[in-house]
Order: structure tokens, then C-alpha cells, then sequence
């Protein structure tokens, strides 16, 4: 069983930067890949965003983010991270971390077995 908390969204206007954490526990984090996924509201479905490999060396994104988005992980600290920069009004969703996935499958929902609840972030104009 793992139990994944989100953290870091906020308010800020557009062309500011946050860095959203994912605390995982129970299993060590390093055995599994992790994503990131966001939803801008509620009943449309989730965008993947992107993913990155158990040991970090390996990741993955969805072009709307590539370049201003970053995925990275500390293992040490059953931790991965998204920093984004260069945020646009687009970027407003609920940002959900998961993990226990396939990173060859990770822009899939359904490779991964857990999910966190989500932060928010809102990006004003």
C-alpha cells in the first residue's frame, strides 16, 4: 500500500513558477515509477502532465508542459516534485501525483494503482 500527499499549489498570476511535492509512504518509493496528472475541473478527465522512472533517469512529457514543467525525484525522501515555470491560465486544474505505474505506460490513468488528493493550482491572468 502506498499513500501519496500532494502540496505546493497556490494562487499566482501568469508567468509565475510553483514547485508541487508528493510525499509517498509505505513502500519505498524507488520501486515504482511516478506521474503527475491535473484535471481543470470537475467531470472533464484527467490530462496526464508527466512522468518520470523509479530511479529518476528517465522522463517523460506531455508537450503542452515540455520545456516550462519539470519532473525530478528524491528517493531518499520518498519525494517527487513538479516544478513549473512559466505558468499560463491553461495550467489552472488539480494537480495529482500517482504512483506503482509503468513508465513506458505513464501517460496512462489506468497503469497506476495509487493516487494522491490532489493540490490546486490557479493561474491568474
Amino acid at each position: 500500500q502506498v499513500q501519496l500527499v500532494e502540496s505546493g499549489g497556490g494562487l499566482v498570476q501568469a508567468g509565475g513558477s510553483l514547485r508541487l511535492s508528493c510525499a509517498a509512504s509505505g513502500r519505498t518509493s524507488s520501486s515504482y515509477a511516478m506521474g503527475w496528472f491535473r484535471q481543470a475541473a470537475p467531470g472533464k478527465g484527467r490530462e496526464f502532465v508527466a512522468v518520470i522512472s523509479r530511479s529518476g533517469a528517465g522522463t517523460y512529457y506531455a508537450d503542452s508542459v515540455k520545456g516550462r514543467f519539470t519532473i525530478s525525484r528524491d528517493n531518499a525522501k520518498n519525494t517527487v516534485y513538479l516544478q513549473v515555470n512559466t505558468l499560463i491560465p491553461e495550467d489552472t486544474a488539480v494537480y495529482y501525483c500517482a504512483a506503482d505505474g509503468s513508465f513506458f505506460l505513464g501517460a496512462e490513468e489506468r497503469t497506476y494503482r495509487y493516487w494522491g488528493q490532489g493540490t490546486q493550482v490557479t493561474v491568474s491572468s
